[in-house]
């Protein structure tokens, strides 16, 4: 990684409408929409809020942040 660019903290932002309200489990895994992948956290909230705010009238639709960098750096030692 070059010393002027900053660290990639990569998150994932998906969502979709759930079976229930309570519970994280998707009515349509094909209708489940992924919003994209941001390089941060701040990034990633931006997308999140966005999608948010837009369905907000849905009480069955939730949106998610997963930090995909915890996945690919579970140690957090820099190496996979």
């Amino acid at each position: 990684m070059s010393e002027d660019q900053p660290k990639q903290l990569l998150h994932l932002v998906f969502g979709g409408e759930l079976t229930s309200p309570r519970e994280a489990r998707f009515k349509d895994l094909d209708e489940v929409d992924i919003v994209g992948i941001y390089p941060n956290f701040a990034e990633a909230e931006k997308a999140w809020r966005g999608k948010a705010q837009a369905t907000v009238d849905s009480a069955h639709t939730r949106y998610f942040i997963v930090h995909l960098h915890e996945f690919l750096d579970p140690d957090g030692d820099g190496l996979l």
